[in-house]
């Protein structure tokens, strides 16, 4: 571990903090398991991030984390407040009934960011 990751410093010493701890994990008992009959070589676990290194209940907790967190996403996509207006005229179908709604995609001193979408033809838009 030391000729692959050198002095233990900063980033480093966490590596080698991740490693001896999941080899000590009392519910991860495979992974020590797997080194000690040489399924896992040294040089490859020294290379492992902490979710290839982690217990298999573990794996699938940060699997069901990360759907959460996606469809958490996807619903407040769906749940943006959009308002009603006249102000924006559609490209396509020339019609004057849209929603629209506003993100502060870049800077705070940048203006939001409008996205405009035609009632009638569904026809998208965004402007700054």
């Amino acid at each position: 571990m030391f000729r692959k990751i050198g002095w233990s410093n900063g980033i480093k010493k966490a590596k080698y903090r991740s490693v001896v701890f999941n080899l000590n994990d009392p519910e991860n008992p495979h992974l020590l398991r797997k080194v000690l009959l040489g399924q896992i070589k040294p040089k490859v676990l020294v290379t492992m991030s902490p979710a290839e290194m982690a217990s298999q209940k573990r794996q699938r907790q940060n699997i069901q984390i990360q759907l959460k967190s996606l469809s958490r996403c996807v619903h407040d996509v769906d749940l943006k407040e959009k308002a009603s207006t006249d102000m924006f005229p559609c490209s396509r179908c020339r019609e004057r009934k849209c929603s629209y709604y506003q993100l502060q995609t870049r800077s705070a001193n940048e203006p939001m960011t409008t996205y405009v979408t035609c009632v009638n033809c569904d026809n998208h838009w965004k402007f700054s």
